[in-house]
């Protein structure tokens, strides 16, 4: 098995060394770089093919925010894992929504750090339903005027009638297997319809069903 290979971003150099510390002793976790600031990120990408990005939300010049939407839009993008001090931020949940695959904070476990790349880099998301609803929360407080149901419901209105079904079940957080399980489905066909909906509506992930499933109010349902 080939190492993951990792970037590190960060504008502090005691947390780019402690992480590099913590991470390089993994056996499966290769550190191929290490950018200060955001706006060295997108070379570095070009150069050392990174398959996951562990970065800070806070930097000066370009923030983590403008990073990965900017790296989120390029064709075999890397996976992002957003590096923050809050867990309920909505730098956070615009990182999200940029394509940004979960978040960790500063003072995780180092196990659960390490844990967390290896998640991302196999495809799986690093969110929990319970932070997800409450990012969700802050923002739709903080935002009051946005109409995200009306757009999220119109976007969903390109699936099918079982894809909506998986879309929800992501949004509860359910595993491929979970959703086999609760929709009498095998677990390939749970697969297959979470890819079409990510090209149908354009996504990147499956934090990103989740929040449009949240948005469109769907979660809150029965079922």
């Amino acid at each position: 098995m080939k190492p993951i290979r990792l970037l590190l971003v960060d504008d502090d150099p005691l947390v780019r060394a402690g992480l590099s510390f913590m991470l390089g002793g993994a056996d499966d976790i290769e550190i191929v770089g290490e950018a200060g600031d955001g706006t060295e990120v997108a070379p570095l990408i070009g150069e050392l093919s990174p398959d996951v990005v562990l970065m800070d939300i806070r930097m000066p010049t370009m923030d983590g925010l403008a990073a990965t939407e900017a790296l989120r839009k390029r064709p075999g993008a890397p996976e992002v894992i957003v590096l923050t001090t809050f867990h309920a931020d909505e730098q956070v949940l615009r990182a999200l929504r940029a394509g940004a695959a979960g978040f960790v904070l500063k003072d995780t476990a180092p196990a659960e750090i390490v844990a967390a790349v290896r998640a991302v880099a196999a495809g799986e998301p690093v969110l929990s339903p319970r932070v997800t609803r409450q990012l969700i929360t802050q923002a739709t407080g903080a935002d009051p005027q946005l109409d995200r149901r009306r757009r999220a419901l119109a976007r969903l209105d390109a699936l099918g009638e079982r894809e909506r079904e998986v879309a929800v079940a992501v949004g509860r957080g359910g595993s491929n297997a979970d959703i086999a399980s609760q929709l009498f489905l095998s677990v390939a066909t749970v697969k297959a319809h979470v890819s079409r909906i990510l090209t149908k509506l354009d996504l990147n992930n499956r934090v990103q069903i989740a929040l449009l499933a949240h948005d469109a109010g769907l979660l809150d349902q029965d079922g």
